[in-house]
């Protein structure tokens, strides 16, 4: 089945008017599930303290979450494909609930491990029904902005997690940052519950169903793609902090003002991310990557200059914030009719992508020093950012030739017709 097919699919499905209060409170889902994600960075030295425990075991709860959402993404989609995606969507907002409240009152690492595998769950089942949720509630037409406006919730969450995190964990205690994330999760169920219609399944996703999307060209490119800019991304982003100390020489106020400007890129990365893929999602993709390959490449050749490094910080800020929503509506776009199936493997490769890169990284910096592995990020994004333009443009023989076409013409006609 090609893009034109895939695309006249989504049109005979998609709604005529979007449903702006349902799209609200998924990126208010997503907000609450990537700070409870992320809340542990800031509050790893007073959770391992009090649980008795050293701080790489309390950091191994953000490693199980990642790798538990890895694999609870394609299992949620296919065991739960004859569910109602409200009952589902509201099923995994619960679970950001209760795994917040387990958190809070973790009495030893075993329960907080407990909870985080919960977590795990809540969010791999959360972004990989994401896509096809923003389908329903989204005409065709504006469906990158609905995206942009979900992945608001991310950029949110990289902006205020770890100062808030930080701050709450030494103003009352580590505990209650964990709550606030559940006063936040129950927030959002209720605010799902009001505003979510009954999304009945209709294509329900199996086993064969995600091996088939991967035979699309089309498919393998944007994932190869993703792989490749998510994974530059984090090898670096990972262990920003000993770069910025060690070349540019900041302290830990600068440093802390650095990565608020960085988020804070991010925040206006994802409106940008979204309005270009409106245009073409291949074409917000692309550039989203070969901005993070030149912010990546300035901090290694010209870091050692404060400005230089502070400006790099920020362009690779607002490059990486349009990623997951160019990285969405690409995947959208070229799944049509099988958008569940690709978000969950796209949710996988992305948390392969977080893992595989953060190793990778640490082993360079540790053989080459801090700024060992912003050399491979911006030759990973440069990569990325030259497999996506071209693959709409380069012809192949057989089905690749005609899905990456069928791309490459729907990007135009979309172009056109909002000109």
């Amino acid at each position: 089945m090609d893009l034109k097919t895939n695309t006249e699919n989504r049109a005979q499905t998609a709604p005529d008017q979007a449903a702006w209060p349902a799209i609200l409170s998924l990126s208010l889902g997503v907000f609450g599930l990537v700070t409870a994600e992320f809340l542990p960075v800031s509050l790893l030295t007073p959770i391992s303290a009090d649980l008795g425990v050293s701080v790489g075991a309390a950091g191994q709860s953000m490693t199980m979450t990642a790798i538990v959402a890895a694999f609870a993404g394609p299992g949620i989609v296919i065991y739960s494909k004859r569910r109602d995606r409200r009952h589902v969507l509201l099923g995994l907002t619960l679970m950001l609930v209760i795994s917040s409240l387990l958190s809070a009152l973790a009495p030893n690492l075993a329960v907080l491990y407990m909870a985080r595998i919960l977590l795990g769950i809540g969010l791999g089942g959360f972004w990989a029904l994401s896509l096809a949720l923003a389908m329903r509630l989204a005409p065709d037409a504006i469906l990158p902005r609905a995206m942009a406006v979900i992945m608001t919730g991310v950029s949110l969450a990289t902006v205020c997690a770890a100062p808030l995190g930080a701050w709450i964990g030494a103003a009352f205690g580590w505990r209650y940052a964990f709550l606030l994330a559940a006063v936040v999760g129950t927030i959002t169920f209720l605010v799902q519950l009001l505003t979510v219609p009954s999304l009945p399944a209709k294509t329900g996703a199996s086993l064969a169903s995600l091996v088939g999307i991967l035979r699309r060209p089309v498919i393998r490119v944007g994932l190869t793609t993703i792989l490749l800019v998510v994974a530059a991304h984090f090898a670096s982003f990972t262990y920003i902090r000993p770069f910025l100390e060690t070349v540019p020489h900041f302290d830990i106020t600068q440093i802390s003002a650095i990565l608020l400007a960085f988020g804070i890129g991010g925040f206006f990365g994802n409106i940008l991310g979204g309005l270009l893929a409106e245009r073409s999602t291949r074409m917000a993709l692309a550039l989203a990557s070969s901005a993070l390959s030149l912010a990546t490449l300035t901090l290694f050749a010209f870091g050692a200059l404060p400005s230089l490094a502070i400006l790099g910080t920020v362009v690779w800020g607002v490059a990486f914030g349009a990623v997951p929503v160019s990285a969405q509506s690409f995947t959208t776009r070229a799944a049509g009719d099988e958008a569940e199936s690709a978000g969950a493997l796209m949710l996988t490769t992305f948390q392969i992508a977080i893992s595989g890169g953060a190793v990778l990284g640490g082993l360079l910096v540790d053989l080459q020093g801090a700024a060992g592995s912003l050399i491979f990020s911006a030759a990973a994004a440069l990569a990325a950012a030259s497999l996506i333009a071209t693959s709409g443009v380069v012809r192949k023989h057989g089905a690749s030739s005609r899905s990456c076409s069928n791309l490459a013409s729907a990007d135009i006609a979309r172009s056109d017709t909002a000109r």
